[in-house]
């Protein structure tokens, strides 16, 4: 008795502490050494963007982490493929990258649509999370490209 007493403690302790999420974010600033953000740095005098301190940028990292997961195999691999492109889109700006961030554009395009046309697969309510998700990229990417823009 006293055994299952302080294993059932044991586990009310566990689970009751809260825990700090760790970032996952894809621009974390570990991710490059001081060395490299300098030279990136150097590299991005056309873009003048940046990419550590954007909302828009964090909110896409924060999306590409917490995408769910659909029943639909299909708009699942398609969903992969548009986080792969947003993180090498992501990328590619932090880098100064243009002719990457271009190339990263036209691949997120693509997958954009082929998602709207697999949306019809899903019942409503993965319809209508995927639908939340995708305008807040969307909206977020084309908030980057105009800031972008509009400093050129």
């Amino acid at each position: 008795m006293k055994r299952l007493y302080f294993f059932g403690l044991l586990i009310l302790t566990i689970t009751s502490c809260a825990t700090e999420k760790p970032n996952v974010s894809p621009l974390s600033s570990s991710f490059y050494s001081e060395a490299k953000k300098g030279e990136a740095e150097a590299a991005t005098n056309s873009f003048s963007i940046n990419i550590d301190e954007n909302v828009n940028a964090a909110e896409i990292s924060n999306l590409i982490s917490s995408f769910p997961k659909f029943k639909n195999s299909a708009v699942n691999e398609e969903v992969n493929s548009l986080k792969y492109t947003l993180q090498n889109y992501l990328y590619a700006i932090d880098s100064g990258n243009i002719s990457g961030k271009e190339k990263t554009l036209k691949n997120l395009e693509k997958s954009y649509k082929k998602i709207q046309k697999l949306r019809k697969y899903l019942n409503r309510d993965d319809d209508a999370v995927l639908n939340r998700y995708l305008v807040r990229l969307k909206t977020n990417v084309t908030f980057i490209e105009d800031s972008m823009n509009s400093k050129k």
